[in-house]
């Protein structure tokens, strides 16, 4: 079975705290678990069949924090070419606020769509190291 590299990007872009993302090899899905903490119950169901299941059936997503937003984030600013909207988006992604910062920065200067196809070609740069490290075959359809 090959996976979608459409199905890996998504869980990437999805990432958060309140679910683990997993992929089922068996039947090809995306499974959501939930964090017990973010709502306050378990799936005490799926759960078990995560845990009774042989191993490599559930192979688990990219987390936001195997991710690194803020690296892919710095690595854009610092492929800007030198001028003045590069300088000030040094300086927006220092400290706290970064995000924020960056996000205003980026609108400011009109690099807003260049920011989003970067991220992207580096989030499918994510998925493909991820199928590749998991040995699984992907397809890039739709």
């Amino acid at each position: 079975m090959k996976i979608k590299l459409e199905q890996v990007m998504e869980a990437i872009e999805t990432a958060d705290d309140a679910f683990t993302y997993l992929y089922d090899t068996q039947t090809g899905e995306t499974v959501l678990l939930p964090d017990d903490i973010a709502f306050g119950e378990r799936d005490e169901e799926l759960e078990e069949l995560i845990e009774n299941a042989p191993m490599g059936r559930f192979l688990r997503f990219p987390t936001k924090y195997d991710i690194h937003e803020y690296s892919i984030m710095e690595d854009f600013v610092y492929s800007l070419p030198s001028g003045t909207a590069r300088q000030k988006l040094v300086n927006a992604i220092c400290g706290r606020g970064a995000f924020r910062r960056f996000k205003n920065g980026i609108r400011y200067h009109r690099l807003e769509q260049q920011w989003y196809d970067y991220r992207d070609q580096a989030y499918r740069e994510i998925a493909i190291r991820w199928c590749q490290d998991q040995e699984l075959e992907y397809t890039e359809e739709t």
